[in-house]
């Protein structure tokens, strides 16, 4: 029962993980739209999308 039970949070999490990774997919710019990025490729995209975005904030 215990172990139904920390297997259903699991999923639960990472379909809340997956949705947001979708989200996040969405709205950072990629140059493939037919390949899905993975995972990490989507947070080191959006890492350097949002550095860059912050760069062209800070040199005005």
């Amino acid at each position: 029962s215990r172990r139904m039970k920390a297997n259903a949070r699991e999923r639960n999490r990472m379909h809340g993980l997956n949705a947001a990774l979708d989200n996040l997919r969405k709205v950072v710019p990629c140059y493939s739209k037919t390949q899905k990025l993975s995972k990490i490729e989507t947070l080191r995209l959006a890492k350097n999308y949002i550095w860059a975005l912050s760069e062209i904030l800070r040199s005005g």
